[in-house]
C-alpha cells in the first residue's frame, strides 16, 4: 500500500521538479512495500535519489540568490541524515527502519514540497528562471 500517492496538491512547475518529486514519492512507495531482502538496495537507490534531487535545488537556489537557501537546505539535510542513519542500521541487518523511513519521509515531504518547495517554484517563476534536469546535475 503506498505510503504517499502523487495528486494536483504536490505539482509546483509541471517540469523537472514535479517530475522529480514523481520519482521521489515513488521509491519511497517502493521502499515502503520492499521485502527484507531488498531493503537495503532501495533504500541506496532512495539515497542517490534524495542526494541528487536535493542537490539539484540547492543548485537552482544558489543560482538564482534564493534568499531562504539555508532554511531549505537544512531541511533537506536533516532527512538526508536520518536516513544515511537508517542505511546504516539496515546493512547490520535491521531492515525493519526501512519502512518507517519511507512513513516518516512521506509525512515531511508532503508538507515541505507544500511549503518550502512551492515558494521555490512560486520564486523561480518570478525571476524567470528554468530549472535543468536532473539528469545534467
Amino acid at each position: 500500500m503506498p505510503v504517499m500517492e502523487w495528486n494536483e496538491t504536490l505539482m509546483l512547475d509541471r517540469g523537472v521538479m514535479d517530475e522529480t518529486h514523481r520519482e521521489f514519492i515513488e521509491l519511497l512507495n517502493r521502499l515502503a512495500d520492499a521485502p527484507e531482502t531488498q531493503v537495503l538496495a532501495v533504500l541506496d537507490e532512495f539515497i542517490a535519489h534524495t542526494e541528487a534531487h536535493f542537490s539539484q535545488e540547492q543548485r537552482w537556489m544558489e543560482q538564482m540568490s534564493f534568499p531562504p537557501t539555508e532554511c531549505h537546505v537544512n531541511d533537506h539535510q536533516g532527512v538526508l541524515q536520518v536516513a544515511l542513519v537508517v542505511r546504516k542500521r539496515a546493512a547490520a541487518g535491521e531492515t525493519r527502519f526501512g519502512p518507517v523511513l519511507a512513513r516518516a519521509v512521506a509525512e515531511w515531504f508532503a508538507t515541505h514540497a507544500t511549503s518550502m518547495d512551492h515558494v521555490l517554484a512560486l520564486y523561480m517563476k518570478e525571476v524567470g528562471f528554468k530549472p535543468d534536469a536532473l539528469a545534467a546535475a
